[in-house]
Formats: C-alpha cells, sequence, structure tokens
C-alpha cells in the first residue's frame, strides 16, 4: 500500500480511463485521494467505468466525468461537476493528447486543426480552468512528449503542438505561484501503449525501442506507465518545491 500523502486530496485525470491515466488514478487513490476519472467518449467510457471501480475497491471515491475538452465550456464543466462530487479539486493532471506521424509536405489543414485543438488548445484551457479553481497550493501536471528534444523526421505536428505547453507550464507557474500552486510537465519516451504502435512501422518500432540509453533494462525497451505515474504522484505531493519544469523522463531516449 503507498503511503497516504494525499488523504482529503482530490485529483482530476484528463484521460484518467487507461493506459498511463488509468494507472495515475489508481496511484492516487492508493495515497488516499479522492479521484475525478475523465474520458472522452462512448470508447473510453467502460474503460472509464472500470477505473472507477478499481479506485473503490481501493477504498476511496471516484466519479468518470465525460467531457470534449477541446471546447472550453466543457473543461470548466469537468471541474465543475468535480467540484459538486467532492468539494473541491486540488490536483489536476492532463493526460490526453493525439499523434499525428507523418512528413510535412504530407500534412493537412484538417491534421493540423486537430492535433493542435487536442494537443495545445485543450492543454491551454485545462491549465486555465486549474489556475482558477484549484485549491490553494494544488498541482498541475500535463504530460508533453520528450519528441520535443528530438531531431527526427515525420514528426512536425505532434510534438510542434506539445511545444506550447512548455510555455503555457512556465507562464502558469509564475502567475499562480501566489497561490502556492505548482505547475510542471512531463515528457515520457515513447510509452508502450496502443497510442505508440498505431503509428509505427515494425521497423520504426524497433528503431524507438532501442534508441534509449536504457533500452536493454526496460522489458519492452520502451518507457512503461510503470515509469511515469510515479513521477506524476511525486510531482503532486513530496516535488511540490518543482515548479514551471519540463520533466524529461525517458531512459536517454532524447536529452537537452
Amino acid at each position: 500500500m503507498a503511503e497516504r500523502k494525499l488523504n482529503g486530496k482530490v485529483a482530476l485525470v484528463g484521460g484518467g480511463a487507461k493506459n498511463l491515466g488509468g494507472l495515475t488514478s489508481r496511484q492516487f487513490a492508493e495515497m488516499g485521494a479522492k479521484v475525478a476519472v475523465h474520458y472522452n467518449s462512448a470508447a473510453t467510457e467502460q474503460a472509464a467505468g472500470e477505473t472507477v471501480a478499481a479506485v473503490q475497491k481501493i477504498g476511496s471515491d471516484a466519479v468518470a466525468i465525460q467531457a470534449d475538452l477541446t471546447r472550453p465550456g466543457e473543461v470548466s464543466r469537468v471541474f465543475d461537476e468535480t467540484i459538486r462530487a467532492f468539494g473541491g479539486v486540488d490536483i489536476a493532471v492532463n493526460t490526453t493528447g493525439m499523434v499525428i506521424k507523418k512528413p510535412i509536405l504530407e500534412c493537412t489543414e484538417e491534421d493540423y486543426d486537430r492535433i493542435f485543438a487536442i494537443n495545445s488548445k485543450a492543454a491551454f484551457f485545462f491549465i486555465q480552468e486549474a489556475g482558477r479553481k484549484l485549491n490553494d497550493r494544488g498541482r498541475i501536471i500535463t504530460i508533453v512528449s520528450s519528441l520535443l528534444a528530438a531531431y527526427t523526421d515525420s514528426y512536425a505536428i505532434y510534438p510542434g503542438s506539445k511545444a506550447p505547453i512548455e510555455h503555457y507550464t512556465r507562464a502558469a507557474s509564475k502567475e499562480f505561484g501566489v497561490r502556492g500552486i505548482s505547475v510542471n510537465a512531463i515528457g515520457p519516451g515513447p510509452m508502450d501503449t496502443p497510442f505508440f504502435y498505431g503509428q509505427e512501422s515494425k521497423e520504426s518500432a524497433n528503431y524507438h525501442q532501442h534508441a534509449a540509453a536504457l533500452s536493454a533494462f526496460s522489458k519492452t525497451g520502451l518507457t512503461d506507465i510503470e515509469d511515469i505515474a510515479p513521477i506524476v504522484t511525486f510531482l503532486a505531493t513530496d516535488g511540490w518545491w518543482i515548479t514551471g519544469q519540463t520533466i524529461f523522463a525517458n531512459g536517454g531516449y532524447t536529452t537537452r
């Protein structure tokens, strides 16, 4: 059982139904937090319900909330529903995102608009709403990508749409610091989830599985969600003094 450092706290996890978001939701519960599990659509509704059930089995409380985070009004509603359910919000984590892997010459306007809406716009308004509605000494954490420090082809609009979040993080940490709120971003390497494999060929997946300095010590060669969730919970607890930062956690896949 994890040390219960979050007793009495409330965590809202954007994209909290499965993969990294689901694991983070469960680990927050193990630390004593109540958890609002956001999910995007009917495709992840069942997974959200399973995560809520897992949190309740741990002995904490949880609620699932559906919303399209590309709509600022929906972002506001997610926070409001969390507050109605649990009386406040202390930790806001946004794990949502999408990947498009295409050469620049093949990217369409539709690709550009869609990925920036999901990765950049949603992140901005999630941070904004957290700044409005978090309790004092709250924590805001956004998942970005280690590709922000990569030199590679075919990945322009994915890390490009994540790059603004570094600036949002720095600005928000400066503006919200007066209330004791820390704001950070975490850049995992390619994670061993369907999110990764859907974009890669067998050959490119093999490259990524061997690209990190510590790949040989990972069961898949990739970043495991089990490597990232503890960093999220650390920033939400003992790591409160860290703010305005992008933390690359990737086994040496990229660095800067």
